[in-house]
């Protein structure tokens, strides 16, 4: 797996980062539209959903030498339906004291290119529509806008729109 240029590394997410995970997704939870989720997850919560991915659907995490865990990613299926099943989604979550950092970028990528390697056809981003930071994200790692969904979420009292942005593999 790449490293940043932030001497940042990827691997593969196991238990033991249940909470350095939990900590950065529950902040999203809490105070910002990146996750429609409206309750924070436990630790173990967090464990289930570390087991639960395997093979190109594993998480992954970014981790700093000296701060740890700084940011995560994975692949979910898109739909249960058998028809989709060449379709793929991606999360992508880092800690917002180390952004801008290229982390992003590196999950982003890992994420692509383990999609590319196990036969995935596309990949689908669903972007709370005003985040500019995870939509050029996206962008810059070759997806296109393909849609927006108006007022499909609530979150903090106000309506919120969601990017479909998509990547075709090949």
């Amino acid at each position: 797996m790449p490293a940043t240029s932030d001497a940042v590394t990827l691997r593969r997410a196991h238990p033991g980062d249940a909470a350095a995970i939990a900590a950065i997704y529950n902040r999203e939870v809490l105070e910002f539209t990146a996750t429609f989720d409206l309750v924070p997850r436990s630790i173990d919560e967090q464990r289930d959903w570390i087991a639960a991915r395997s093979g190109a659907f594993s998480a992954i995490v970014a981790v700093h030498p000296e701060a740890g865990v700084v940011g995560f990613g994975a692949l979910s299926a898109y739909k249960e339906r058998a028809a989709y099943r060449t379709t793929v989604e991606d999360s992508v979550y880092v800690h917002r004291d180390h952004g801008g950092r290229g982390i992003g970028r590196a999950l982003l990528s890992e994420l692509v290119d383990t999609a590319r390697t196990t036969g995935f056809h596309s990949v689908i981003a669903r972007i709370e529509a005003s985040s500019e930071a995870s939509r050029g994200l996206h962008a810059a790692c070759g997806f296109e806008l393909v849609g927006i969904e108006r007022e499909v979420g609530r979150k903090f009292g106000r309506w919120l729109d969601v990017a479909v942005m998509q990547l075709l593999l090949g």
